[in-house]
C-alpha cells in the first residue's frame, strides 16, 4: 500500500469508490509520509493525525452505506490561511498566536461536506506576504526539487509554499491554497504542480485571513489539471457571509479537461517578453505555442500596454488593503500581546514584536500610499492604472479565447538568495499580477524541465468567468508536453 500516496486525487477517488483500498488505509499512509517527510520540507506547521483518521473511519461509514460525496475519503491539506474549527489558524504570523477558530472557512467547510479528510494545516509566508516562503514564523519550507548533482534548498515559492510542497512531495493529494498577486501559480510552477486562481469572487473569502481583499482568491495546487478541476468545483460556491463572493452559475469544470481546443484564439501578449528572462522560459513558450498550434488553435499577437505598470500598482494597492485590514491586530483581543506603559505603546510593541519584517515592510508602504498628501498621488492613481490594466484585458478578450504567457520569469530559487532583495523577490510576480489585479482566472501547468532540472510552468489566463476555457487549454498543454517527472525523495 505504500504507493497510495503517489496517486492523482482523482485515481485515489475512484480507487475509494472501486473499494480497492479505505479512506483510512490511505490516510495512514499519508500520515506516515508526513511523519517521514516533514522535518526536512517544513511544509505543515499543525499536523492533525487523529482528526484526519476520525473523518477517514467516518468516510467510509458513508461509502458504506451509499452516502459518499465527491470528495470523500480524500486526505487533503489546508492552507494555514484558512480558518479551521478546533484548530490553530494563525496565518503563520507570531501576532495570532495559538489562535484556535470557533468556527470554519466556506472552503473549507465546502470540502468537509463533500467528505474531504483534513491531514493539517500547511506553512506558507507571514500572512500570505512573499514569494518564496521565507516570512513564515514556522521557518522556510523547502521544495522538494534539487537542481541536478546539486545540493542546495530551494524555494517551492510563495506564500502557498507549503501547499505546493506537499502535493508535490506526495504528502496530501490536493492542497487548498490561494492567490493575492501569484501565490497559487508561482508555487505551482516552482514545483511542478497545477495550480488555478479562479475569477474574483468564486470562492468564498469567509474564514480566510485577509491580505488585500479586492485581490485575496482561494484556489487548489494539485497534481494534475483534471484534479485542478475537481478540487475548484467543491471549493467555490456563493456565499452571503462574502459580500464580493459572485451569484453566478458555475458549470461542472471536469467536463472542460480533454475537450479539444481546436478552433480556439489564443493571444501571445507582447509585453510579456521581458529583458533578461532566460532562454529556457523563452524556448518553453514557444514550445506552448507550437503545442497548441499543432491541436488547431489560431495564434494571435496581442497587446497589453498597461501590463508595464502592474507589478508598480500591485505593490501600492495590496500594501495598502494590507495596512487597512492587519490594524485589526493590537494584542488587545486575541494573540500575542506586549505590554507598555499606555495603549499607544501595547500596540506599537505588539505590532514590533508580533509582525516579522516583511509583513512590517509593507505595512509601512501601505500606511504611507493611505496617509494624507500621499494617497492622490499613489493609491488613487494605483486604482486608476489597474482600471486601464482591466481594460486592456476587456479589448484582447474581444478577440482571443485565452491567454498563453510562461508563469514565471525563472525556475526556483534557492532559499536566501533573494531574501536581502525585495526588488528582485518581487519580480517573481510580474506575469501573474496582472491577473490579480484584473480579477481573472489563470492556471499554471508544468510542462518541461529547465537546464538544471527543475520543473517550468505555462500560465493560461482567460476571461473573467471563463475557467472552462483554462481548464481546456491547460489540459491539452498537459497532454502535448507528457509531463510526468516528480522529485526523488531525498528527504526519505
Amino acid at each position: 500500500m505504500t504507493d497510495l500516496t503517489k496517486m492523482t486525487l482523482s485515481d485515489a477517488l475512484d480507487g475509494l469508490e472501486a473499494k480497492t483500498f479505505s479512506s483510512v488505509e490511505i490516510t495512514e499512509a499519508f500520515i506516515s509520509a508526513i511523519e517521514g517527510a516533514n522535518s526536512s520540507l517544513n511544509a505543515y506547521v499543525v499536523q492533525t493525525p487523529e482528526k484526519a483518521l476520525e473523518m477517514a473511519k467516518a468516510s467510509d461509514e458513508r461509502r458504506a452505506r451509499g452516502e459518499a460525496g465527491i470528495l470523500d475519503g480524500a486526505p487533503l491539506g489546508i492552507k494555514d490561511l484558512f480558518c479551521t474549527e478546533g484548530v490553530r489558524t494563525t496565518a503563520c504570523s507570531h501576532i495570532l498566536g495559538e489562535f484556535t477558530p470557533t468556527y470554519e472557512s466556506t472552503v473549507t467547510a465546502n470540502l468537509w461536506r463533500e467528505g474531504a479528510v483534513m491531514l493539517g494545516k500547511l506553512n506558507m509566508d507571514e500572512f500570505a506576504m512573499g514569494s518564496s516562503n521565507e516570512t513564515s514564523y514556522y521557518g522556510n519550507v523547502v521544495n522538494p526539487w534539487r537542481r541536478n548533482g546539486g545540493n542546495a534548498e530551494l524555494t517551492p515559492g510563495g506564500s502557498s509554499g507549503g501547499s505546493a510542497s506537499a502535493v508535490a512531495a506526495d504528502l496530501c493529494l490536493a492542497a487548498t491554497a490561494s492567490d493575492t498577486g501569484g501565490s497559487i501559480r508561482q508555487p505551482a510552477a516552482f514545483t511542478g504542480t497545477v495550480g488555478i486562481k479562479p475569477t474574483y469572487g468564486r470562492a468564498s473569502r469567509y474564514g480566510m485571513v485577509a491580505f488585500a481583499s479586492s485581490l485575496d482568491q482561494a484556489g487548489p495546487i494539485a497534481k494534475s489539471v483534471k484534479d485542478a478541476a475537481i478540487m475548484l468545483n467543491v471549493m467555490c460556491s456563493h456565499d452571503n457571509k462574502d459580500s464580493t463572493s459572485l451569484n453566478a452559475e458555475q458549470p461542472d469544470w471536469t467536463k472542460s479537461v480533454g475537450k479539444p481546443v481546436k478552433g480556439m484564439k489564443i493571444g501571445i501578449p507582447k509585453e510579456y517578453r521581458v529583458d533578461g528572462m532566460p532562454e529556457d522560459i523563452e524556448k518553453l513558450w514557444q514550445q506552448g505555442i507550437d503545442w497548441l498550434k499543432a491541436a488547431g488553435c489560431e495564434i494571435v499577437d496581442v497587446s497589453l500596454p498597461h501590463t508595464k505598470y502592474a507589478l508598480p500598482a500591485y505593490y501600492i494597492v495590496a500594501p495598502a488593503e494590507a495596512s487597512s485590514n492587519l490594524a485589526r491586530y493590537d494584542g488587545m483581543r486575541y494573540g500575542v500581546r506586549q505590554d507598555g506603559q499606555d495603549l499607544n505603546d501595547v500596540y506599537s510593541n505588539t505590532r514590533a514584536q508580533g509582525f516579522g519584517a516583511e509583513v512590517r515592510r509593507r505595512l509601512m508602504i501601505g500606511t504611507y500610499v493611505l496617509s494624507a498628501g500621499y494617497y492622490d498621488a499613489y493609491y488613487l492613481k494605483a486604482q486608476k492604472v489597474r482600471t486601464k490594466i482591466l481594460q486592456d484585458f476587456q479589448t484582447v478578450f474581444e478577440e482571443v479565447d485565452a491567454l498563453l504567457t510562461p508563469t514565471c520569469p525563472s525556475a526556483a530559487f534557492a532559499l536566501g538568495e533573494r531574501h536581502d532583495d525585495p526588488i528582485a523577490m518581487y519580480l517573481n510576480d510580474v506575469f501573474t499580477v496582472t491577473a490579480n489585479l484584473a480579477g481573472l482566472p489563470g492556471i499554471s501547468v508544468p510542462v518541461s524541465l529547465d537546464n538544471n532540472g527543475l520543473p517550468l510552468g505555462l500560465q493560461v489566463i482567460g476571461k473573467a468567468l471563463d475557467e472552462a476555457s483554462c481548464f481546456q487549454v491547460a489540459a491539452e498543454l498537459e497532454t502535448a508536453s507528457g509531463f510526468s517527472s516528480k522529485p526523488s525523495a531525498w528527504w526519505g
